[in-house]
C-alpha cells in the first residue's frame, strides 16, 4: 500500500488533510481520463469532483488488493458511465452526439508542458474510445496491464490486445501524418 493509501486511511481517522492531498495529486489526470470517456471536459470535471465526494461522504473500504490509482480511477470510471447511462434515458440522440468539446487544450497545455506529447494526445483522440483509454492510462497515468485491466474490467488478455490494436491503430494514423513519436 502506497502514500497515498495512507493519505486515504488517514483521512477515514479524521485528517481532512489526507483527503485535501488525494485530491490534488490527482484531480487533473483523473479530469482527462473522464473526459476519455464523456466526451465533455466540463461535466468531466463534474464527474471528477463528484468522484471525491465520493470518498468523503461515502468512505468506500480501500481494501488494498490494488494500487490506490488503479482503485480511485475505478471509481471514476464507474461514475462516469452512471452518468452516460442516466443521461442516455433523457434523449433522444445518441451519447456522442450530446457532448462537443470545450476548452479542453487549455487544461492539457497546463497538464502536458511537452509539446510532442499534446500533439500525440491529439492524435489519439481520434481513436475508438477503448483505444484511446488503454492508450492514455497506459503512457499518459502509468498504469500497468494489471491495473488498466482492472479500471476497464477486462482481463489482462484483453487489455494487451486492445493495446496492441490501439497501438497499431496509432501508429497507421501518425504515418499518415508524417509525424514520429519514439515512445510507441
Amino acid at each position: 500500500m502506497g502514500n497515498d493509501a495512507d493519505r486515504y486511511r488517514s483521512f477515514l481517522d479524521g485528517d481532512d488533510d489526507g483527503l485535501v492531498e488525494i485530491i490534488n495529486e490527482y484531480n487533473e489526470g483523473l479530469s482527462l481520463y473522464i473526459n476519455s470517456i464523456v466526451k465533455n471536459i466540463c461535466v468531466a470535471e463534474e464527474i471528477m469532483q463528484e468522484t471525491f465526494v465520493k470518498l468523503a461522504v461515502k468512505k468506500p473500504h480501500f481494501n488494498g488488493k490494488c494500487k490506490f490509482k488503479s482503485w480511485l480511477y475505478t471509481i471514476a470510471r464507474n461514475c462516469a458511465f452512471d452518468y452516460l447511462r442516466y443521461t442516455s434515458k433523457f434523449s433522444d440522440f445518441s451519447v456522442d452526439e450530446l457532448f462537443h468539446l470545450t476548452d479542453e487544450a487549455d487544461i492539457e497545455n497546463q497538464y502536458i508542458a511537452n509539446e510532442e506529447r499534446i500533439e500525440l494526445l491529439g492524435y489519439m483522440k481520434t481513436l475508438k474510445s477503448e483505444y484511446f483509454q488503454v492508450l492514455y492510462l497506459m503512457y499518459f497515468e502509468g498504469f500497468d496491464t494489471a491495473d488498466i485491466a482492472k479500471i476497464m474490467h477486462k482481463s489482462k488478455r484483453q487489455v494487451g490486445n486492445l493495446l496492441y490494436r490501439a497501438k497499431n491503430s496509432l501508429k497507421s494514423q501518425l504515418e499518415k501524418a508524417g509525424f514520429v513519436y519514439e515512445g510507441l
